[in-house]
């Protein structure tokens, strides 16, 4: 329960936040949406357009495909996911967020994490995964490798949006969350079957 207090605190922080120049021309900030006991956590770069409008995250184009992706995988983004973003006010023009946005939001998606405690967390696209791990990642080299940190698997895969500029990237994208299922399976859950897995 007190996690569940301190995500609620950590969330009217966001609603305020004004540490970094993009909350000048956000609509509303983007804290996450999903089950705080969720055992797998998936971790964008930062809010598009529909997500500033809304105040919830991944719901344009880009979160019809994951929602797609994570059916396929028979997982429930109320009770099995929980999605944040590295930055949690949208860039203009949807660019990539800059050091100085990265470093003063980072520190809410940090207390996330430790309080939510996934099991498996998967980084989607290139800046999520040089952001919370390591800047020298090259996502086409990385993707679909499992890396330990702190004390978390990571999985890292291509930001769906990448996966609708370049339709040839799912079939990688699909073996990598499979992946995510085959290790809940392992660690978390070994009932979760899926007819497509």
């Amino acid at each position: 329960m007190e996690a569940k207090k301190r995500l609620i605190e950590i969330y009217n922080e966001v609603q305020k936040c004004e540490k970094c120049p993009l909350y000048k021309n956000r609509t509303k900030p983007v804290f996450g949406n999903g089950s705080p006991d969720s055992p797998i956590m998936l971790i964008g770069e930062g809010p598009g357009y529909e997500e500033d409008k809304t105040g919830k995250v991944f719901v344009g184009k880009s979160g019809i495909l994951l929602d797609k992706i994570l059916d396929a995988c028979c997982f429930d983004r109320r009770k099995h996911i929980f999605i944040a973003n590295i930055v949690k006010c949208r860039p203009l023009g949807n660019r990539n967020p800059e050091k100085e946005e990265i470093e003063h939001c980072m520190p809410y998606l940090l207390e996330q994490i430790k309080l939510i405690n996934p099991i498996i967390i998967v980084t989607l696209g290139s800046v999520a995964v040089k952001s919370l791990i390591d800047p020298s990642i090259k996502i086409t080299k990385q993707r679909g490798q499992w890396i330990k940190w702190s004390d978390y698997l990571v999985m890292p895969t291509y930001h769906p949006s990448a996966l609708l500029r370049n339709p040839d990237l799912k079939k990688d994208a699909w073996i990598d969350f499979k992946n995510v299922v085959l290790k809940y399976r392992e660690l978390g859950n070994s009932k979760h079957h899926c007819s497509y897995i």
